[in-house]
């Protein structure tokens, strides 16, 4: 499976749309925003259904009541600030990254295949414990715009830069 991982958005309506757009055109199957969503607007650009996406919650989003209602009527999952997702047999456990406590839960148990997370704005592809880390980077606050495809079926991740202009 292919999965298009993105993190970081802040509301950033328009580079958002390209990163999601070349995830899309590269064959991405199902969609991961890592947190800091922002707004409606970036949850607008997940639905669809095609490809599926999930999305978790960041330190800087706000009103999720109203925000998950939103996603919920778009088909677009909200995994909360934590989720776990079994995607062609992988274990995939999405977290913002801003509670550490869970990032290293997950690394320590090795209960997953996949750590997916954002908050650094800073691409990341590591190995802890067996568990793959991976910052797909950020679409705000970041020199270079970036976005990533995994592929699960070959471990292989590709960092994508979303082009500003």
């Amino acid at each position: 499976m292919l999965i298009g991982i993105l993190s970081d958005s802040h509301g950033r309506f328009e580079i958002t749309k390209r990163a999601v757009e070349l995830l899309r055109s590269r064959g991405a199957e199902y969609l991961i925003h890592c947190g800091d969503v922002g707004e409606e607007n970036i949850i607008d650009l997940l639905a669809g259904g095609q490809p599926p996406a999930a999305f978790v919650w960041g330190n800087n989003d706000y009103d999720r009541e109203r925000l998950a209602a939103y996603a919920k009527s778009l088909g677009v999952l909200c995994l909360d600030t934590f989720g776990r997702l079994e995607l062609a047999g992988k274990r995939v456990v999405v977290a913002h990254g801003d509670h550490l406590k869970l990032v290293h839960q997950v690394t320590n148990e090795k209960s997953a295949d996949y750590l997916l997370v954002g908050h650094t704005h800073v691409m990341v592809d590591r190995r802890t414990n067996g568990v793959r880390v991976i910052n797909p980077g950020a679409l705000y606050r970041a020199s270079v715009k970036s976005c990533a495809l995994l592929q699960t079926d070959t471990d292989h991740l590709e960092f994508l830069t979303v082009k500003t202009n």
